[in-house]
């Protein structure tokens, strides 16, 4: 039975504090840790957020929140004026900065929780700085840059108990409930083989690193912008986007879209690490002769085969294959010749003993096949639905913010996140390890160049974070931060 009296004690609070906050100072809006700890919610019932990245994605992240009705956008931090001058025209209120330490030094206990939408390689120290502070955060995808980094943000959720959610929207979206809904009723069978394709990169990828320099635009702080990769000179075309596919900043296709599309067999089969890890990548002519290296450069296409402890004991390993530039799996036979496979450059394909079943990016438009069936099967709804499905993945994490630290379940926390996360930068691990070089003597005692991780699965200890037997990729673990910056 629950505490009317204890209700009735927190909403006369709450009343007298907003009744002496207005006619003390006419400031409304107050920290909600300032007044009560976690958990404790602010007079305005407002939850206060710190947007770092407020162009692009992480200006519609911030316009989300914000429509949630239970947000308020009290900071901004960028290192482009540009990219920034749309949120900082439509929260005019909201405080400016560019470098997100200045933020957290000067500002703390002014805000409650923090939005991250920067390039990959800085999503890592700035979710880290926030945590270490008591803040809810919710990060765009992928969570962090490397696999040592998505470790070390899962277990600091935890340690800080703070909120968290990682911005992959379909986590939330009805479809991939129902997909779970036909797996459980036993629709499709035992699965042991995924399929998961996407049209990306949409960015230039497996090319050289520009050779002219250019100058920096006046609004940009390149330095900043740089944070933890290794300092080079500004480029063209490198900002806002193009940076995804250059290695000591993004994370390439798998990246981009891998939190989108994989995401959906992961939770519909319960998978967590990967054991095993094998891949091929596609390469470019740098004339009709030769092939193009550039270990800098992610490269063009790319199909990865991850290995993953089949879901229950003595059930087969469960195989998944990822494909992007433009490759995708055998059409299905149960697909019709002119039907849509996934939702036409993108998709999952889940094969079972039984059947099979696919969706789109974001779990949108799940279908049995043949599709005929979708519409001729009905199964018991089993997992409640997130209010305003993918939409509402924004106030979910608004609203588990405000009921504090484990009172409201999420769709996409770090616990989750964080997995899902690590297996795509596994693959990625396979993608880079592909292209390391090394040199031996052929018969004729000359030195050539070989690739000897093209040659082998890697095997993945999780435990460790590591390669067992290759361990020339295990570079790509962990990455050296330049001084000012660490976890």
């Amino acid at each position: 039975m629950k505490d009317s009296s204890n209700k009735f004690k927190q909403n006369s609070r709450r009343d007298f504090m907003k009744k002496s906050a207005i006619a003390a100072t006419g400031f409304m809006i107050v920290p909600r840790h300032v007044l009560g700890g976690p958990g404790f919610i602010p007079p305005s019932d407002k939850l206060l957020i710190a947007g770092i990245g407020v162009g692009g994605k992480g200006a519609s992240d911030l316009k989300s929140f914000y429509e949630s009705g239970k947000a308020e956008i009290a900071f901004l931090c960028d290192v482009d004026d540009r990219r920034a001058a749309a949120s900082r025209e439509r929260f005019p209120k909201a405080k400016y900065y560019k470098d997100y330490r200045e933020l957290f030094d000067k500002e703390s206990k002014n805000f409650d929780a923090v939005s991250v939408s920067t390039p990959d390689h800085n999503h890592a120290v700035q979710t880290m700085a926030a945590m270490e502070r008591g803040k809810h955060v919710y990060v765009q995808k992928p969570l962090t840059h490397d696999i040592y980094e998505a470790r070390k943000l899962t277990e600091a959720a935890n340690k800080y108990k703070v909120v968290t959610q990682m911005g992959n929207q379909g986590a939330s979206g009805d479809g991939v409930r129902k997909m779970k809904e036909w797996y459980d009723a036993g629709l499709i069978g035992e699965v042991n083989e995924v399929y998961v394709w996407t049209n990306r990169p949409v960015w230039p990828q497996g090319i050289p690193w520009p050779k002219t320099s250019a100058s920096v635009p006046p609004e940009l702080d390149w330095d900043l912008w740089l944070g933890t990769a290794p300092q080079k000179d500004y480029v063209d075309g490198l900002v806002p986007f193009n940076w995804r596919g250059w290695w000591d900043y993004g994370t390439g296709a798998l990246g981009d879209m891998g939190c989108h599309l994989i995401e959906p067999p992961f939770s519909v089969l319960g998978l967590k690490y990967p054991k095993e890890v094998e891949c091929s990548v596609g390469s470019v002519y740098v004339d009709e002769f030769q092939r193009g290296y550039f270990p800098e450069s992610c490269p063009p296409s790319s199909h990865v085969i991850m290995s993953f402890e089949g879901k229950d004991t003595g059930s087969k390993d469960i195989t998944l294959h990822w494909m992007d530039g433009g490759i995708k799996p055998m059409r299905p036979e149960e697909l019709g010749a002119e039907e849509t496979f996934g939702d036409g450059g993108n998709g999952a394909l889940i094969i079972g003993s039984k059947g099979k079943m696919m969706c789109g990016t974001y779990g949108l438009n799940p279908q049995l096949l043949p599709t005929s069936k979708t519409d001729e099967v009905s199964v018991p709804q089993k997992y409640t639905r997130v209010q305003g499905g993918m939409d509402g993945h924004y106030a979910q994490w608004v609203e588990a913010a405000i009921a504090g630290y484990g009172n409201m379940e999420l769709s996409s926390p770090f616990d989750i996140a964080g997995p899902l996360t690590e297996s795509l930068l596994i693959a990625n691990l396979a993608i880079r390890g592909y292209d390391i070089q090394k040199t031996r003597k052929d018969e004729n005692g000359e030195e050539r160049i070989y690739y000897p991780g093209r040659d082998i699965k890697m095997i993945w200890d999780s435990e460790n974070m590591k390669v067992t037997n290759f361990d020339e990729a295990n570079q790509f673990v962990r990455r050296d931060y330049p001084d000012g910056y660490s976890l």
